[in-house]
């Protein structure tokens, strides 16, 4: 048994527990550690009419992971009666997953952990496994002759599913201090390596299963493909019917997935972004000074506002809450500044603006912060930018290219 005391110094004088959450945990370890019992045992007057975590009882689940799906999935429809579940190991680290389909209207999950470690924001070994089962599908379908299968990707597959995945690495290395994300570059492969054979076996084993899953990852696929094109056609219509900035530089593509706006300071910047852009993909939008400050502006002065009015019919939605991010018009929108107070007190103003009138653009994914370059390095015919003051000094210790004096601006 093991016994610890909260240190008072650090805890208080009388420091209380969640009895819900200390009850996950326990039945979370004893999920991820197959075999292992553990006896839960909580004074009553403590539960506080919590249903959920009984009194007393034992946590024992021999099928590991394979019963914390079906636990998780107990009140969902399936597509399949039979989960694939396995556990493997690879140079003594240790893999294992359950994964099951679930009817359309299911929503889905994905729970990972790493050496017991939840990370709920994922990272490369839900990676390593979503391609493991992609590629093993599309290699299915590629061997029965489906054609269709090469355009199956991952969100296809994955679309409606209930994942549980444990790994245990060596020295895993995780992103902050609160480790809900794996960014261990060595994971994404072992991974793929671990499930990838183990699921191509799965499939051979029964044929029809297979090919009813491919089928339904074939099936969103061609739904995805078709909403794409409706939406380069309400694209190409609304670009028409829209009076776009006359300072933007528009890019030629329609293709919101393959398209990026920057939005750089002034017309100098404008044009320098101009002339090293992509025109199929890259659009430029220059911006006339500092934008307002939204975090202290008036609605009606939003309104008015013609810098941002710009912004939005660039990128040719509204802000606030009739945002809709099936109407932007780029997949990424990136705010690119001087690397100077002013510039970061402008990509300041608008992130702001972003997380205040349209957050889902950032919890899509969608916006980005250029890292411009401190210093421009020239010798002779050829220039070399410097992020910061460490790789200034960096190449001018190499010496550059040797020939005459090193040139530096900001």
């Amino acid at each position: 048994a093991v016994t610890f005391c909260p240190d008072p110094e650090i805890f208080g004088a009388n420091p209380k527990f969640r009895p819900a959450t200390l009850y996950r945990m326990a039945r979370s370890k004893a999920y991820l550690f197959a075999g292992v019992e553990i006896r839960w045992k909580c004074a009553p007057e403590l539960l506080d009419g919590d249903q959920e975590v009984p009194e007393e009882g034992t946590l024992h689940y021999p099928g590991g992971l394979a019963d914390f799906l079906e636990d998780a999935t107990r009140d969902k429809g399936l597509l399949i009666s039979t989960p694939f579940a396995a556990q493997v190991e690879l140079d003594d680290q240790k893999f294992e997953w359950a994964i099951t389909w679930l009817n359309g209207g299911e929503d889905g999950f994905f729970h990972s952990y790493c050496n017991t470690v939840p990370t709920p924001s994922g990272g490369t070994h839900e990676t390593g496994f979503r391609q493991a089962i992609t590629r093993a599908l599309r290699s299915f379908g590629d061997l029965a002759g489906n054609r269709k299968a090469a355009d199956i990707t991952a969100d296809d597959v994955f679309a409606g599913t209930a994942v549980m995945l444990s790994v245990f690495l060596r020295d895993p290395q995780f992103q902050g201090q609160t480790k809900d994300r794996l960014v261990s570059g060595d994971a994404t492969k072992l991974t793929e390596q671990a499930a990838r054979d183990r699921f191509e076996q799965w499939l051979s084993a029964d044929a029809a299963r297979a090919n009813f899953l491919l089928d339904a990852a074939i099936e969103r696929a061609e739904d995805r493909k078709r909403r794409k094109k409706e939406r380069e056609v309400a694209r190409k219509s609304a670009t028409r019917r829209l009076r776009l900035p006359g300072k933007l530089a528009d890019c030629t593509s329609n293709d919101t997935e393959m398209t990026e706006l920057f939005l750089v300071e002034g017309d100098s910047a404008g044009g320098s972004a101009k002339q090293a852009r992509d025109r199929k993909t890259q659009a430029v939008l220059p911006l006339r000074g500092k934008i307002l400050n939204v975090a202290s502006a008036s609605t009606e002065k939003l309104g008015a506002n013609q810098e941002l009015s710009d912004l939005s019919l660039a990128l040719g939605v509204r802000a606030g809450k009739d945002f809709r991010l099936d109407d932007l018009r780029y997949g990424r929108v990136i705010i690119m500044t001087d690397a100077d107070v002013d510039g970061a007190h402008i990509a300041a103003l608008l992130m702001t603006y972003f997380y205040r009138e349209m957050p889902t653009l950032i919890e899509a994914g969608r916006l980005f912060l250029a890292q411009p370059p401190l210093y421009r390095m020239t010798q002779g015919g050829t220039t070399l930018y410097a992020l910061d003051d460490a790789q200034r000094e960096e190449i001018e210790a190499t010496g550059f290219d040797g020939r005459g004096k090193i040139e530096i601006s900001r």
